[in-house]
């Protein structure tokens, strides 16, 4: 290959490179190969939910620890502290008054948790206010059931201070051992508490005539119906209709969770809570709606759009790959296709150019002798020398009929200096 196509290739090269160390400034890292999610307790529908999450993301190379905590006030903390990535969160959870909590965004809510209030008490309680010095237990503290038992309890103007702050299980267990009259516990309809309580002789569900009304004044909670016979049609259970209330449960993160993460979250929830429940119609969930925290900008174009069309049919490492690439292509693109039309002719002068210099020469050594600056003998030997020169430089074929010219010119200024040196030196 001649020096000219090297100096070319190598200029166009350089060129290319520079735009692709440029564009690669704006790609995105590749997201991390570990998340963790702040859950509950080990037995709760939270727990439950990352445990499907983890087998979902370990088929995309992506290993999902669980952090069991308290409840949703203990996950915004964690979350807002940087200690685990993503959060599940009771709808309602404040937030903003939480160290670092503004930068807390919502990215689906992914199912109703009502609020279960099993009782003991005959006749059964219709109020909020009728379980005033009864023996109830509210949810220990930072837990979801907590927040919303004290806020409820407030509204209805009920102290509830001397209740107790019993978790879940033990609640549960108190309840049916007859050592309460009744409990608060928001939890899915998927809870083993929950189904245990639902089947379990002498313990009834709390009907809430007022739920409309509850959502007029918290506009987080959504009022359900659990219809007669929903849980057992032979054993009818419930006995009757029962109104209810509901938050949902959230999937949180900070607003610096890699975007392509959170495609994969949203592209995984559905294969977990997709399906119908009692409360909800297949599909409903996971959805953009149903949330006290804003949507994160991913999230608002996910729940909009939907994934995109390279996660649709390529594996999540392939999707990402491409995505990340295509930001650093594009502008190259942009710069190679001008660089590629500019590169035969910049080839083309620089052949030309290496002929013409030569033209350069011949013209001065003419110029010598019409001016008679040099001797005929001087400029013979100058045009040996530039002839030498000639016949060692390669050209491609395309470019032969130039050099030939150019020898032929060669040719012709040597003819004059031996005119020239015929005149001086005529033969005797």
């Amino acid at each position: 290959m001649n020096t000219s196509l090297l100096k070319s290739s190598g200029l166009a090269v350089f060129i290319a490179l520079t735009g692709f160390v440029l564009a690669y400034q704006f790609v995105e890292p590749a997201p991390p190969k570990i998340m963790t999610l702040a859950t509950g307790s080990a037995t709760g529908a939270y727990h439950a939910f990352g445990l499907a999450m983890q087998e979902i993301l370990a088929d995309n190379d992506i290993e999902l620890k669980l952090h069991n905590s308290a409840g949703s006030d203990d996950n915004a903390a964690l979350l807002a502290e940087g200690t685990v990535d993503i959060a599940l969160m009771q709808g309602g959870t404040p937030v903003d008054s939480v160290p670092g909590g503004k930068q807390l965004r919502a990215l689906a809510s992914l199912y109703y948790e009502p609020l279960w209030m099993f009782h003991r008490i005959d006749p059964a309680p219709v109020k909020l206010s009728e379980l005033a010095g009864r023996r109830v237990n509210r949810g220990i503290p930072g837990s979801g059931t907590r927040r919303l038992a004290d806020e409820l309890l407030a509204l209805n103007k009920v102290a509830g201070e001397t209740f107790r702050a019993l978790d879940n299980t033990s609640a549960s267990e108190a309840l049916q051992d007859g050592k309460l009259d009744a409990l608060f516990m928001v939890s899915g309809e998927h809870s083993s508490e929950v189904e245990k309580l639902l089947q379990a002789p002498g313990i009834s569900l709390m009907d809430l005539p007022r739920a409309k009304a509850y959502h007029l004044h918290r506009r987080y909670l959504s009022p359900l119906t659990l219809p007669a016979g929903a849980i057992d049609l032979a054993g009818e259970r419930p006995p009757t209709q029962v109104n209810m209330i509901a938050v949902t449960a959230m999937l949180v993160a900070r607003n610096d969770l890699h975007p392509a993460l959170v495609d994969l979250l949203l592209l995984s929830a559905p294969k977990i809570v997709g399906g119908p429940g009692l409360f909800h119609e297949a599909e409903q969930f996971p959805s953009g709606q149903y949330l006290s925290i804003p949507l994160s900008k991913e999230a608002q174009r996910f729940h909009k759009r939907g994934p995109s069309f390279l996660q649709r049919f390529l594996p999540f490492w392939a999707a990402t790959l491409i995505d990340r690439l295509v930001v650093m292509l594009i502008p190259l693109a942009a710069l190679v296709i001008p660089l590629f039309k500019l590169f035969p002719p910049l080839y083309r002068w620089r052949v030309r150019y290496r002929i013409y210099r030569w033209y350069e020469d011949l013209q001065r050594i003419e110029s010598h002798l019409d001016s008679g600056h040099a001797t005929p003998e001087e400029l013979a030997s100058a045009v040996v020398k530039l002839e030498t020169e000639v016949k060692h430089v390669e050209t491609p074929l395309s470019y032969a009929d130039q050099l030939y010219h150019l020898r032929h010119h060669i040719d012709l200024v040597r003819t004059r200096i031996n005119q020239e040196n015929a005149k001086q030196y005529p033969t005797p």
